[in-house]
């Protein structure tokens, strides 16, 4: 593997493994290298004994874009699923540190993650609609579970972002910072977790999963199922095609 390819790396803090996002000129979008680079980090993390707490970061404007429309996310991966994460059974916490964007899949990163820590720089937001796609990285049900019911539909359906004092107050973001210090808060956040004891950190938070996300298996379903339909559409090809030229869409509702 070429050093271009290398689009996620490690950091070892103590017992916090920190995984950093690295394709600053796309934006860090989700393609096949951040996908295996995803898997790979997130299994380390769970592996590795000596490694208690996980923090996920991007880059100091875009947290993450989502995922790569010209690329693609590459394939799902046994352990972690789409991206190597979103379906992923993690026994150990995982921290959020976002900085900027966090869009389409870059916010469904984040939903992924237990705590989030953000910038006042950062801002979240499901910008799939404008494409005439659906947020099918978990989206669509996880946005549900942390925000009001009707903030949820309310970026499902305009693909508007929120500010990240907004989703502080909505309750989506644990800390909110200044601009350049969500990593280090993030990993202050990981390094009180770890000063617990990890056998009952990993129950806690696997009863406190169990909860709030319950058996998403009908969920997965319902949402491959609604991309489906949606990938036959003329909506999309316009969608993405409009992207690319950098213009407004022309949607025929068909």
């Amino acid at each position: 593997m070429t050093d271009e390819e290398i689009a996620v790396r490690t950091i070892r803090h103590d017992r916090v493994l920190i995984i950093g996002l690295d394709r600053p000129a796309k934006r860090n979008a989700i393609n096949a290298a951040v996908t295996r680079g995803l898997d790979e980090a997130l299994n380390l993390l769970e592996d590795d004994d000596s490694l208690w707490c996980g923090v996920l970061a991007g880059g100091p404007e875009v947290f993450c874009a989502g995922a790569d429309l010209a690329e693609g996310p590459g394939q799902p991966t046994e352990r972690g699923g789409i991206a190597g994460i979103m379906s992923r059974v993690r026994p150990k916490p995982l921290v959020a540190a976002v900085e900027g964007l966090a869009l389409g899949g870059g916010f469904e990163l984040v939903l992924a993650c237990d705590l989030v820590v953000a910038s006042r720089a950062a801002c979240f937001g499901f910008p799939e609609v404008k494409r005439g796609l659906l947020p099918d990285f978990g989206g669509v049900f996880r946005a549900p579970r942390v925000l009001p019911a009707n903030v949820a539909r309310e970026m499902l359906l305009t693909g508007d972002p929120i500010d990240a004092e907004r989703a502080e107050r909505l309750g989506l973001v644990n800390r909110l910072v200044e601009p350049g210090a969500a990593l280090d808060v993030a990993l202050g956040v990981a390094s009180r977790i770890c000063a617990n004891a990890p056998l009952a950190v990993r129950e806690s938070l696997a009863l406190a999963q169990r909860e709030i996300n319950g058996d998403e298996s009908a969920d997965w379903a319902a949402s491959h199922a609604a991309l489906d339909r949606l990938l036959v559409t003329e909506d999309l090809a316009e969608g993405v095609q409009a992207f690319f030229d950098r213009r407004d869409p022309v949607w025929r509702g068909r």
